[in-house]
């Protein structure tokens, strides 16, 4: 629909001062802040509009058919009962309730039916009915745009689901057991493992096949972290085909992030590494993200931190990559931040040292039972708080 401004000589100011009763400039001012500036009938084109689309949203629900031998009357009150149905159940059940309790204080002191003398009716109605029941109609065109949102929401949770592995691959000498939980609907964290045909540096020049495991964390939650998540998983996929060092790739990687960052506000943090089955070594770039615990068979542990400045914070950006060797046992865990800052009822958070303590409690246990018990000791310690944060879990476990 196209809006049009009101012009100086269309104003509510003038519109009055031709009937010799000029509106004061505050509340011109406050009409043209609460109409932005459209004219009144296109103010009434608009609310039919969104009466239109809200009732096409519900009509699916609705038989509008009138039955044969039925009454106008109770045709109208049969269609308007299973349109207030349609609209109750879209809310959760405490706010159904809340809803018709507001209902019931609204209408019963204010309306009533007086039998006078002779059997002749009366019926007294208090306009605060009516004002309820005007906010009652702009909470259920609220609620349209919202139901609306929440269907767009899950089908780009459907997406997403897509983008990531449902289960993880199987990958010669280790165990691998992953998980994230959004905060949101849909989230910005990003983890992936799958096969890359790489080079590794040998002087024969042989591709050999090898495994890239990532994590990511885009700064930011649900659909615009979301987004950028999407953009960062394609563009692994896409460069990860041409062969070349680990620190290569991560720096085509910061290039490309670097054209939808917004001048660096929108950064990723990502763990991106590559295992070589045959060496059993993992080749690792550490951008700015929280570093992996190597645990090993002895309880000795190191964090893996060889890297450099976050994705799309500065496109000319060199990185650096470490080298660990995977020996039977060891186990290298990978996080997004949301895990060792998730807060409980208290405002205490989780924390690394926690975190540590589970995994050498669990450490002998296989990667998918240790990532149980990880994910079961962020419940019990949380508890009912909030999750302010995207929480993803990767674990490798050689064996």
């Amino acid at each position: 629909m196209n809006v049009q401004r009101l012009s100086s000589q269309d104003s509510p100011r003038n519109f009055s001062a031709t009937r010799g009763r000029p509106i004061p400039e505050r509340a011109r001012k406050f009409w043209d802040r609460v109409s932005d500036g459209m004219r009144l009938d296109d103010l009434w084109n608009q609310l039919r509009t969104d009466a239109r689309s809200t009732y096409r949203l519900y009509s699916r629900e609705i038989d509008a058919a009138q039955p044969a031998g039925t009454s106008q009357h109770k045709h109208f009150f049969h269609v308007a009962r299973q349109f207030f149905w349609a609209i109750l159940e879209k809310l959760t059940p405490a706010r159904r309730i809340l809803l018709l309790v507001a209902l019931v204080l609204l209408l019963a002191p204010q309306a009533q039916m007086l039998d006078h003398p002779g059997g002749h009716w009366e019926f007294q109605f208090d306009f605060r009915i009516l004002g309820g029941l005007l906010i009652l109609a702009v909470l259920i065109l609220e609620l349209t745009d919202r139901v609306v949102m929440k269907r767009d929401l899950q089908i780009a949770k459907e997406i997403q689901a897509w983008l990531l592995p449902a289960r993880p691959p199987q990958v010669p000498g280790l165990e691998i057991a992953f998980a994230t939980r959004p905060a949101n609907t849909v989230a910005g964290d990003y983890y992936d493992v799958f096969p890359r045909c790489g080079f590794d540096g040998a002087t024969d020049g042989a591709a050999k096949e090898s495994f890239l495991v990532v994590v990511a964390d885009v700064a930011g939650k649900s659909i615009p972290a979301a987004m950028l998540m999407a953009t960062i998983q394609a563009s692994l996929r896409t460069l990860c085909m041409t062969p070349g060092p680990l620190t290569e790739l991560v720096e085509r990687m910061n290039q490309y992030a670097c054209t939808n960052s917004q001048n660096g506000r929108r950064f990723t943090t990502a763990f991106v590494a590559e295992y070589w089955p045959e060496s059993h070594e993992l080749h690792y770039v550490n951008a700015g993200h929280n570093a992996p615990i190597l645990r090993r068979p002895s309880g000795a542990t190191e964090e893996l931190r060889t890297g450099g400045l976050p994705l799309g914070v500065m496109e000319r950006t060199r990185y650096e990559s470490g080298t660990v060797k995977l020996e039977r046992g060891d186990l290298l865990a990978a996080f997004t931040d949301g895990l060792v800052e998730a807060e409980n009822a208290r405002s205490e958070e989780y924390g690394g040292p926690r975190f540590l303590s589970v995994l050498q409690a669990n450490a002998h246990a296989a990667a998918n039972v240790i990532l149980s018990s990880v994910l079961f000791d962020i419940n019990r310690f949380v508890g009912t708080a909030p999750q302010h944060d995207d929480v993803t879990v990767l674990l490798l476990k050689a064996t």
